[in-house]
Order: structure tokens, then sequence, then C-alpha cells
């Protein structure tokens, strides 16, 4: 991302009262535990490690409330 990369996406919005409680997904190729523990504990709601399926993607939805 052009300015901020994921990790700092989250603490950017997650400080915002407007967006705070809006659903976070990172879909990303970092794969470290340490990373998508920091990623969770920033407020990321899911993490998804490409290369994805569709089904993935349902079932992180899913979770976080944004399917019918």
């Amino acid at each position: 991302m052009p300015g901020m990369d994921g990790l700092e996406f989250i603490r950017e919005v997650r400080q915002l009262p407007d967006l705070n409680a809006m659903p976070l997904i990172v879909v990303s190729t970092e794969s470290e535990a340490d990373r998508i523990a920091e990623c969770l504990q920033a407020g990321a709601n899911e993490y998804v490690m490409k290369p994805y399926t569709r089904e993935v993607i349902l079932e992180k939805l899913t979770i976080v409330g944004a399917t019918e």
C-alpha cells in the first residue's frame, strides 16, 4: 500500500471512532506467526495468507459477520 503498510493502516483505523468497529481482514503474503499476532493484536479481526481460496475468504467474511 502506498504511504503505509497494513499494520499502520489497522492502527490508524482503530483510532477513528467512526470506523473503530468496522471488521478488518488482513490479506497478506506474510506467514510468520509473530507478524500475524501483531496484526491481530493491533485490531485486525481475521488474517488470510496468500494464496487463498474463495472458500477461505467466505469463511473469514462469515466469522466477522459480513455475510447474510
